[in-house]
């Protein structure tokens, strides 16, 4: 990618929703739009069109997990988490401290973890408690990317196409990446949620997967939780996004969650996409 098409997007849209679905009591899905800069930080609304050089931005949607009330809790810390923690990060980053994105994102991870995991320790409520984060950093011409669970993060290039940039970290998730199941082979198979790494739980040693993406005017991401998955094949969430009607651009998140409500809705369902324009 040249340095003039890093330059090239002057501009990010986004757009958020989640939905309890059809069957369940609580929503245990979170997602969260943050704006940083210098001066601090701001919530974004759940959808939006801002200048992508005035600030850095945060895209992270969370599947919380436990009994009673304990899933939708663990969703609500690890976002807020962020919320209170990454201004910090922000400054780092932007002191010029020599520290990479990895080990930055790898801290905010660990203090998330850590806290997740003292809370189902100490609080018999709260015991097994854990969450999936899914977190995408924008910053100009980089897409920095940190992910623990089986929520997911999708690009989807300007030129054509959809690509899943995390991994599951289930062992389905594995077999599919190694070419050993299809798309439809692993959406079937009875182990596809059995999670090897969440935030908290019972997690011992977490190894979040980081990545740096470059993008170009047009990508576009989705950030979605496994309820989404479980009623859109990848096809179906590229045709939502790329086919948005003419009245309604920004609608793209709400059409993806109401589309697959309507085809499973077992699970609570979220979509949060930001494309760089």
């Amino acid at each position: 990618m040249s340095e003039d098409s890093q330059q090239d997007a002057s501009l990010i849209r986004w757009s958020g929703r989640t939905d309890v679905g059809r069957f369940r009591k609580n929503n245990e899905d979170a997602f969260l739009a943050l704006a940083i800069n210098g001066e601090g930080v701001r919530r974004l609304g759940k959808y939006g069109e801002a200048g992508i050089e005035e600030n850095d931005y945060i895209f992270a949607v969370s599947d919380g997990m436990g009994g009673a009330n304990a899933g939708e809790f663990a969703s609500r810390i690890a976002v807020d988490k962020i919320t209170r923690l990454f201004p910090g990060v922000f400054r780092g980053a932007a002191g010029g401290m020599g520290i990479g994105f990895q080990d930055l994102l790898g801290e905010l991870f660990d203090q998330i973890h850590r806290e997740l995991t003292q809370l189902g320790q100490c609080y018999e409520e709260c015991s097994g408690m854990g969450a999936t984060l899914s977190l995408c950093w924008v910053r100009p011409g980089w897409v920095y990317l940190a992910h623990v669970g089986d929520s997911r993060i999708y690009r989807l290039p300007a030129a054509g196409g959809i690509q899943q940039v995390s991994h599951d970290h289930t062992h389905v998730g594995w077999q599919q990446r190694e070419g050993k199941l299809t798309e439809m082979e692993a959406r079937a198979h009875a182990g596809r949620n059995s999670l090897q790494q969440v935030l908290g739980g019972k997690t011992q040693n977490l190894s979040p997967q980081f990545s740096a993406i470059g993008y170009e005017p047009g990508d576009a991401f989705l950030l979605c939780s496994d309820g989404l998955v479980e009623g859109l094949f990848n096809s179906g969430m590229k045709r939502l996004i790329r086919n948005p009607p003419r009245n309604a651009p920004s609608d793209v998140a709400e059409r993806l969650v109401q589309e697959a409500v309507r085809a499973d809705g077992k699970d609570n369902t979220t979509a949060l996409v930001f494309e760089l324009i």
